[in-house]
């Protein structure tokens, strides 16, 4: 009886350091879940695309590294140059958190667009979410082409005989593949040439490469 005792009593232990171990790795498991803020204050945030809802947050691995092409450190330049801080002294350069605060609120309230200024075949590979694509080639053209028409038709702009007003066009944040690319420069440098206005537009500088090197929500439209 006694060995039969001793034996349900390590039994017993066993069991119940699982139990504890188990619900201490559960309890760990829960709180470690959105550990990976964006900010102090922000865990997340939902946003509307196509009709359904995205939820932009950072992902919860904190081993996770980039394997894609964007993982690469040097490229050839020209063409694929390092672009300085300010592109504009009128145009402000912003980071990942004022870009979430434009989706929040400019873009959210139909005031504003989200711009991925790269070819076609970029966007496809994917974007950040709540973004629309105008490819920066279209731009070249300026104002005598039919496409850059069309656009800044869509963007508010209105036509009065020759003349353009721009008073009540939407406000932009444009962006490209990151601190090497110059696809986003090159079309807020065209929209300059055509008259847009310089306070109605914002510059994300580090793209994709940086959205994607801090774990942030990449989408394929």
């Amino acid at each position: 009886m006694d060995i039969i005792n001793i034996s349900l009593k390590i039994v017993l232990k066993i069991f119940i350091a699982g139990f504890f171990s188990g619900l201490l790795l559960f309890s760990n498991s829960s709180f470690a879940e959105n550990k990976v803020g964006i900010t102090k204050d922000i865990k997340s945030l939902d946003i509307q695309y196509s009709g359904k809802k995205i939820t932009i947050k950072r992902i919860q691995n904190t081993k996770n590294k980039l394997t894609n092409g964007f993982a690469k450190t040097s490229r050839v330049c020209p063409p694929f140059c390092i672009q300085p801080i300010e592109i504009n002294p009128n145009i402000k350069t912003v980071g990942e958190a004022e870009l979430l605060s434009f989706l929040d609120n400019e873009v959210k309230s139909g005031e504003g667009l989200l711009i991925d200024a790269r070819l076609p075949e970029w966007f496809e590979k994917g974007t950040i979410p709540g973004s629309i694509n105008i490819p920066f080639s279209i731009l070249n053209g300026g104002l005598e082409s039919e496409h850059t028409r069309r656009i800044l038709k869509l963007l508010g702009a209105k036509k009065t005989g020759d003349d353009w007003n721009f008073d009540k066009v939407q406000q932009l944040l444009l962006f490209c593949n990151g601190l090497w690319c110059a696809q986003s420069p090159r079309a807020i440098k065209d929209l300059i040439k055509i008259g847009y206005p310089e306070e109605k537009m914002f510059w994300y500088r580090g793209g994709m490469q940086s959205w994607q090197l801090l774990g942030l929500t990449v989408i394929t439209p």
